[in-house]
């Protein structure tokens, strides 16, 4: 039985797409993003709503609280196993989210150490952790400015004492997966990801940020996503809350482009553009495609 990969840049309806997925083909999501599997992360995550979940079982999301810590090694094995229990149960398996790098970790050939040591590098810039990095992994393919991926490399290599370079070419999948990206034009992606910002202000992403700001956790879980450490800069008052909004919507542009970059050059994607206007076609010619692939 095959699995059914979703991936794509934030903002380009991936949750939608996987809903009904699910639904035509008897499937069962499987989160793929290293952020919803805590709780009370929701707003800036982009978790699903449980309104939006149409009685289709959901996997891997709110399984840890923001005090703890959850690895890439805790990922491929909790993802292998829910693979397993659905395939068994006569299901398709459908892995949605936006982090390729723990999906590639669960699907292809990746062994990996249990990684208990984590340091968030608070104290360095980013071009202090550049040159750490470049010092264990002179091939390293992570651009400078990309922070949270140069922790993630050093955080490998305190762990495992082997460059995260040498992981990412592995290239022998371990499934019988069919990879599928949604993808859009660069300017209405970008429109789309400004809007979904401030729709994420009005559902009260800055209440779900101050609630986290007061409780002082400063958690890997509450600094990685993009939008609660923005808003802690408002909250200090180092710059103005629409400074803070416009970081947040920079941010996720940046982002949706390194997403990109890094699913076309690790994984071999069936790129599908979306027509928003009609996501219908969108999801007929994907189970077109699907079904071809069967």
């Amino acid at each position: 039985m095959k699995i059914i990969v979703i991936l794509g840049p934030t903002g380009v309806g991936k949750t939608k797409l996987s809903i009904e997925l699910a639904k035509r083909l008897d499937g069962e999501i499987i989160n793929g993003d290293s952020t919803q599997v805590y709780k009370n992360l929701d707003i800036a995550t982009a978790k699903i709503k449980d309104s939006e979940k149409e009685n289709i079982n959901h996997y891997l999301f709110d399984i840890k609280n923001i005090e703890e810590n959850y690895t890439v090694y805790d990922y491929q094995k909790d993802c292998r196993l829910k693979i397993k229990e659905i395939i068994n149960k006569g299901k398709i398996p459908i892995i949605v989210g936006g982090t390729g790098f723990y999906i590639k970790a669960a699907l292809y050939d990746y062994n990996f150490n249990d990684e208990s040591v984590y340091n968030s590098y608070s104290e360095y810039q980013n071009d202090e952790l550049y040159k750490m990095l470049i010092t264990i992994d002179k091939d390293t393919k992570i651009h400078p400015n990309n922070r949270k991926r140069i922790i993630r490399a050093l955080n490998y290599y305190n762990n495992n004492k082997l460059p995260l370079s040498s992981k990412e070419k592995s290239s022998k999948l371990l499934y019988d997966a069919i990879f599928i990206g949604l993808t859009c034009d660069r300017n209405i992606l970008y429109d789309r990801i400004n809007k979904r910002v401030d729709k994420m202000i009005d559902e009260g992403l800055i209440e779900e940020a101050r609630k986290i700001y007061d409780s002082n956790i400063r958690s890997k879980a509450v600094m990685t996503p993009i939008g609660y450490k923005e808003l802690f800069q408002y909250f200090d008052g180092a710059i103005t809350k629409d400074a803070a909004i416009e970081l947040i919507k920079q941010k996720s542009r940046r982002y949706a482009k390194r997403q990109y970059t890094w699913n076309n050059n690790q994984m071999d994607i069936n790129w599908f553009e979306v027509d928003f206007n009609n996501f219908n076609s969108t999801i007929d010619k994907i189970i077109e495609f699907i079904n071809f692939k069967y």
